[in-house]
């Protein structure tokens, strides 16, 4: 599959899901089992990786993120950005959903399953931290893997790249408040200076170094361009697994010990996504949106850009936290999940145009 445009030159070229993108739940439980088992039996080079930190922000997981991130944003054109007014509609439904329903929404829905439905299932101490862990995963909306959705769907190719260069744009000032006000509210403690570095770690230095890469290597041609970016197409996902085996080096012990924590943080998360999605799919059908739009609108107003989440929630609230495990637990699910709404809305187009033709 490839992108059909008349423009198709300002859009970046995304090859079909690969082994890693498609198996990514796969390899997550393989990276659960990894980390437990390693941190079981040589905790000892875990434990140096876990001290090795410049203002609570961990180095090597640091780096990490950068090499998932990056990546990601040199395939973002900001250039595009002139295009928001062609689908004016499509954009405000998905900022809608993003910005003022998604965060909120799981604030609720975590106050109400973790802190009172679920809360005798799990660990007393872990409570704040999960409902944090939520609410960073859902403050900040995908960047990457929305491409992907997008094409599957047969979404407008044009509209997700400057529905996501949207959203980039507005991360940059957007995250670090809402995350705190949202914190707040939940009577978590909020350590700003932290939630501020990350902000700069994970957002706008990655921003700034990903479009000058892009642009050096626009300079060399496009196809220059396309070989760099099937070059470092497994990096994100590698850079993303390897941060998954420290993390449960880390978590192992209370994994074992409470079995359950991982679904039952699974449920406001699914709950979420499948709500959002199919919010922003009928607000556009609503509108009279095209399919085209409404597809993507959808996917990217339910994903989350749960490489930030995860590099957030360990800066924030450190390797062990329940935190950095229920953004884990996002990743866990994002793939399948994302999967059952493509085809949800790719087999419910008929019923989608027959409104619109109607009116």
């Amino acid at each position: 599959m490839s992108f059909q445009c008349d423009i198709s030159s300002k859009v970046t070229k995304e090859s079909p899901m690969g082994i890693f993108e498609r198996y990514l739940t796969l390899w997550v439980f393989l990276c659960i089992i990894a980390g437990i088992v390693l941190g079981h039996f040589i905790p000892g080079p875990f434990q140096t990786m876990g001290r090795m930190e410049i203002a609570k922000v961990n180095i090597p997981v640091g780096l990490l993120i950068w090499v998932m991130i990056i990546p990601m944003l040199v395939k973002v054109d900001f250039s595009t950005l002139h295009e928001v007014r062609r689908h004016f509609r499509g954009i405000a439904v998905t900022l809608f959903v993003n910005w003022l329903v998604k965060p909120f929404s799981m604030a609720f829905l975590a106050w109400v399953f973790i802190r009172h439905l679920f809360a005798p299932l799990l660990p007393a101490d872990q409570l704040d931290s999960y409902i944090a862990g939520l609410i960073l995963l859902a403050a900040a909306p995908c960047t990457a893997m929305v491409f992907v959705w997008s094409k599957l769907s047969n979404g407008d190719p044009l509209f997700t790249l400057s529905q996501v260069a949207l959203n980039d744009t507005i991360m940059v000032v957007a995250f670090a408040p809402i995350v705190g006000m949202l914190l707040g509210i939940s009577a978590i403690h909020v350590p700003w200076e932290t939630l501020a570095v990350s902000v700069v770690l994970y957002i706008v230095i990655p921003l700034a170094l990903s479009q000058l890469w892009r642009r050096n290597l626009f300079a060399k041609g496009r196809e220059h361009f396309d070989l760099v970016m099937e070059s470092i197409g497994p990096w994100s996902i590698t850079a993303l697994l390897t941060t998954l085996v420290l993390l449960f080096a880390f978590q192992g012990k209370a994994i074992i010990e409470q079995p359950l924590v991982i679904a039952l943080i699974a449920v406001p998360i699914l709950i979420q996504v499948f709500a959002n999605s199919a919010l922003a799919y009928w607000l556009n059908r609503i509108i009279g949106e095209k399919h085209n739009i409404a597809c993507p609108s959808a996917l990217i107003g339910a994903s989350n850009f749960f490489e930030l989440a995860v590099a957030a929630a360990i800066s924030l609230f450190g390797f062990e936290s329940g935190a950095a495990l229920a953004t884990v637990v996002g990743v866990l699910i994002e793939v399948p999940v994302m999967l059952l709404i493509v085809r949800a809305v790719n087999a419910s187009k008929n019923w989608y145009e027959g409104n619109l033709t109607s009116t």
